[in-house]
This record gives structure tokens, C-alpha cells and sequence, in this order.
């Protein structure tokens, strides 16, 4: 009789063991967690994805974007928050980014105060899977397509395109959505939620899957916190921007929607200077509170002087040798007068060589914000270089490289 009980006694255990490790492989984990593991960065206790963070190839690749972060949090982003604390007054509650990419990083530090973010670029918005269920060796080789796809961002201020095509296509994850987890993790937000969104041809937001029509643009909606709590949404949208593009698409009208905007401009192939990118470059010039950019995005002589005020920081020189011909006099003659400035962007991304221009739109009187009756300047090769010494703005000179790749 004792026997009997005893192994009985031993079966139940067996079986409350065997319950609680099936109920374990599956939960799912969360994806704030998911988010904070892809940025080297530990979930919470009772994630699932904590087992993995003992693997050696998550404790290297935390350690490594620790001190990445950290080096560009400390010569980038703390001093973008400080510049935009001094010169950006009362701003609006949405700010667009085109031509971003999955940049979440610079346009939270550009914008800080925004509840809005729209971002948009071809690249398309990927997915991430149950990092449990990957199979023996998925998650190094996941983590390094990562750190692969944030290479020249980390390093330079921009994605490059081509390498961003390859690398966002690699491995278990892909596409940009991993590298949005990574960003507001590292931004300090905690994730609530991710929901994937369409847009028909009039503007209308589809969600969980709901048919937008022949013409949808594909995206995503994040929803998340900052540490005071405050709810904030991301949408990153995969579209065409050139005029063709939007002519079929309701990206445009679903903008309109939340405008007027703040808008970020930078390393933008220089696309807005050429007649195929007028529509999108109209729209900005018309739904923008202010505009911050480099010289790859829209050429002075489309905005309506009458109607901006033009704020130049650091130093014009010629676009660099991959856009030929697209030096703009009137651009150097605003820099003449340009204030300084202690981080860089752009393709011009060293201190030293960096141009920001903040442009604020005035008070509106119904007149358009774009110059309608002036043509942009004639492509023009830029003048020779003046021989004149390196200035440094900051502590110490920063390196040519800040080396990314271990």
C-alpha cells in the first residue's frame, strides 16, 4: 500500500515537472524583452529569453554595443538633445522623417518632445521571430546580422543603402523592424506593443491584417513609454517617395492627417534636388513647422524666403564626390554666417565638415511655403578648396574613423 502511494506520489511530480517546463518553452516572450535582448540589453526575470542571455555570444554582443552606445551617446546624441533643447522652441506633437531608413535613433534625438514618429524609406519592415524556437546557433548568427546592419549608422550618422539591402535580408531576422527594437530599447523606451498597418489609396489606416486595396502601403505601428510613462507611437512605412510613387499610394494623404509636422532631412542621396522627388519635397515645404537638414535634402531655393527663417549651424562644403554637380552657392552664402555646432551629421558626418540648417516656417498668412516662381540653382561644380587650418569644435579633435567592426 505504501509502494503503491509512493509511486504515485513520485508520477504526480513527474508530471507538475514536465507541466511547468512545457508551460515555460511556451510562453512567448514579450516585446519590450525581445526588443531590450536584440539591443544587448537584459529582459526581465521571468522572460523567457533570460536563459539566453548565459550564451556567450549574447554576454559578447551586449558588452559590444555597451561601449558602442556609450561612445556615440557621449559624441552624438547627448549633444544633438542639448542642441535641440537651445534652438528648438515649442514643437509640434508629430515629426516625419523621410528617406529614414529604420532611424528611430537620431530622429528621437532631433525630437525628443514629439508623440508622433513617421518614418518612411523603400526598406521593407521584416519581422522577428520567437528567438527560443531558433534553432542551435540561430542566435549568434542573428545578433551579428544585427550588429552587421548597424555598422555604418554607428559610425557614420547614416545608413548606406546597398549594404543596408544585403544586411536586412540575412538570417532569421529582418528587414528594419529588428533595428527599430534595437533603438528604443537603447533609447530608453520600453515597447507595448507592435501591430503591422496598411494604407489605401485615400489615407485610411488598416490594421491586423485588413485588405487596404491594390495600392497598400505596408507598415508597422509601435506603441511606447519613455521613462515618464507618456504613450508614445512610432509608424515606420515601406514606400516608394518619388513622385510616381506617391502619386498611387496614400502615404502623403495619411500625413496630411497628422500635420502640420517637424521634419528631419539627412543623407538623403540628394533625391529632393532632382525633378522626380517634387511632390514629396512640395508636401514637406507645406506641412512643416520647422525643418532640420543637411544639404542632401531640399535646396534652398525652394523654400519661400518670405516665409522661413533660416538658422545655419557648422560648415558648408561641396556634397562629397558619390553627388557630383549639386554644390549650391546660395547654401554657402547662408554659412557664411553659420553659428557653431559639437556633433556631425550627414555625409559630411566629421565635426569639422558638418552642416546643419534649422529652417522655421512663419507665421502663416495662406500664401505657400515653396518658392513656386523660382527655379532651383543650376547643378554646379563646387569651387576649388580654400586652403584654410582644421577647426574643431568640442574637447579634442574626433577620430576620421570611429571604428565599428571589432
Amino acid at each position: 500500500m505504501n509502494a503503491m502511494h509512493s509511486l504515485r506520489m513520485v508520477t504526480l511530480a513527474a508530471v507538475m515537472v514536465l507541466s511547468a517546463v512545457a508551460g515555460v518553452r511556451a510562453q512567448t516572450a514579450s516585446v519590450d524583452d525581445t526588443a531590450k535582448f536584440l539591443a544587448g540589453m537584459m529582459p526581465s526575470a521571468d522572460s523567457p529569453l533570460l536563459p539566453l542571455t548565459n550564451e556567450a555570444a549574447w554576454q559578447r554582443h551586449a558588452k559590444f554595443f555597451d561601449g558602442a552606445f556609450g561612445q556615440l551617446e557621449q559624441r552624438q546624441l547627448s549633444r544633438i538633445r542639448a542642441w535641440a533643447d537651445t534652438n528648438l522652441a515649442a514643437p509640434k506633437p508629430t515629426m516625419f522623417y523621410m528617406f529614414s531608413g529604420p532611424d528611430f535613433l537620431y530622429a528621437n534625438a532631433f525630437y525628443s518632445k514629439a508623440s508622433t514618429y513617421v518614418l518612411s524609406a523603400l526598406e521593407p519592415v521584416g519581422s522577428v521571430p520567437d528567438l527560443t524556437r531558433l534553432p542551435r546557433g540561430g542566435i549568434a548568427s542573428a545578433l551579428y546580422n544585427v550588429e552587421r546592419s548597424l555598422g555604418s549608422i554607428l559610425s557614420f550618422s547614416f545608413f548606406i543603402t546597398k549594404d543596408m539591402k544585403t544586411d536586412l535580408k540575412a538570417g532569421q531576422i529582418s528587414g528594419t523592424l529588428p533595428i527599430l527594437y534595437v533603438f528604443l530599447a537603447r533609447s530608453g523606451m520600453t515597447v507595448r506593443s507592435v501591430t503591422p498597418v496598411s494604407l489605401d489609396d485615400k489615407g485610411a489606416a488598416y490594421f491586423a491584417g485588413e485588405n487596404a486595396g491594390p495600392h497598400a502601403v505596408r507598415g508597422v505601428r509601435i506603441t511606447f513609454a519613455g521613462s515618464e510613462g507618456v504613450e508614445k507611437t512610432l509608424y515606420y512605412f515601406s514606400t516608394d517617395l518619388s513622385n510616381s510613387g506617391v502619386r498611387t499610394s496614400g502615404f502623403l494623404k495619411f500625413c496630411a492627417t497628422l500635420a502640420p509636422a517637424n521634419t528631419l532631412i539627412k543623407s538623403a542621396s540628394y533625391l529632393m534636388h532632382s525633378g522626380n522627388f517634387t511632390t514629396v519635397r512640395n508636401f514637406l515645404l507645406n506641412n512643416s513647422a520647422t525643418i532640420i537638414q543637411d544639404d542632401s535634402g531640399i535646396p534652398l531655393a525652394y523654400y519661400n524666403s518670405t516665409k522661413w527663417r533660416f538658422f545655419p549651424f557648422g560648415r558648408y562644403l561641396a556634397p562629397i564626390d558619390k553627388f557630383p554637380g549639386l554644390y549650391q552657392e546660395s547654401y554657402a552664402a547662408l554659412f557664411r554666417r553659420a553659428q557653431p555646432i559639437d556633433f556631425g551629421i550627414g555625409y559630411r558626418w566629421r565635426t569639422h565638415e558638418t552642416n546643419v540648417l534649422l529652417s522655421v516656417r512663419l507665421a502663416d498668412d495662406g500664401t505657400p511655403a515653396i518658392d513656386a516662381t523660382a527655379s532651383a540653382e543650376a547643378p554646379r561644380a563646387a569651387p576649388p578648396p580654400r586652403r584654410r587650418p582644421r577647426a574643431f569644435i568640442g574637447s579634442r579633435p574626433l577620430p576620421d574613423f570611429w571604428p565599428f567592426w571589432r
